[in-house]
């Protein structure tokens, strides 16, 4: 018989022994009766607020107040922001950090968590690092991506806010731009 059966490897296995009968190389015997708990969470709350209001996304304004820590960002960050039916925000995740003009997404990456989360609507937010919220073409084609991918799952993608610097360029530039009110790109509702 191979020695590894029979020091330990495989301790719950049946070997021969010299002699021909069936040996259980069983340490431990099990319990009689098994018994397992595990509790899972039903509904995932939404984030609160100081006040202990739900935190809400019902406009671009609040969006990209919830999201003005990337603002200054040397590098695009991607977030994804999960919200339930009433659109209140469940989460709030870094999904993607990538270079100084480029991101890297892809919506397996911003899916795993809202499906998790059980989000209704999904809105996606990066920033551009330049200060010039002005959305880039790769902008607009991974947005119609994610809002085909997002009518797959039944997770509706709401908007795509782009994140600048307010007046980053001395022209009167908004601090960020939603691809939706832009009507860069169609979304459901």
């Amino acid at each position: 018989m191979n020695n590894e059966l029979t020091t330990g490897l495989f301790p719950f296995m049946k070997a021969q022994s010299s002699a021909g009968k069936q040996v259980s190389h069983c340490r431990a015997k099990p319990p009689e009766k098994w018994s397992f708990r595990v509790d899972l969470p039903l509904v995932r709350e939404s984030l609160r607020n100081v006040n202990g209001a739900p935190v809400c996304a019902r406009s671009p304004a609040d969006i990209a107040a919830l999201c003005a820590d990337i603002r200054q960002s040397a590098q695009e960050a991607f977030i994804v922001i999960d919200l339930n039916t009433k659109h209140n925000v469940i989460d709030k995740r870094l999904v993607s950090l990538g270079l100084l003009d480029a991101s890297l997404v892809h919506p397996r990456e911003v899916f795993r968590g809202a499906i998790q989360n059980n989000a209704a609507a999904v809105i996606v937010v990066h920033n551009h690092p330049s200060g010039d919220p002005t959305p880039s073409a790769e902008d607009v084609r991974i947005t119609r991506q994610l809002v085909d991918a997002g009518r797959i799952l039944s997770v509706h993608v709401l908007d795509h806010v782009v994140i600048g610097r307010a007046d980053a360029a001395g022209l009167g530039t908004p601090a960020f731009l939603s691809l939706r009110e832009a009507g860069l790109v169609s979304f459901e509702t």
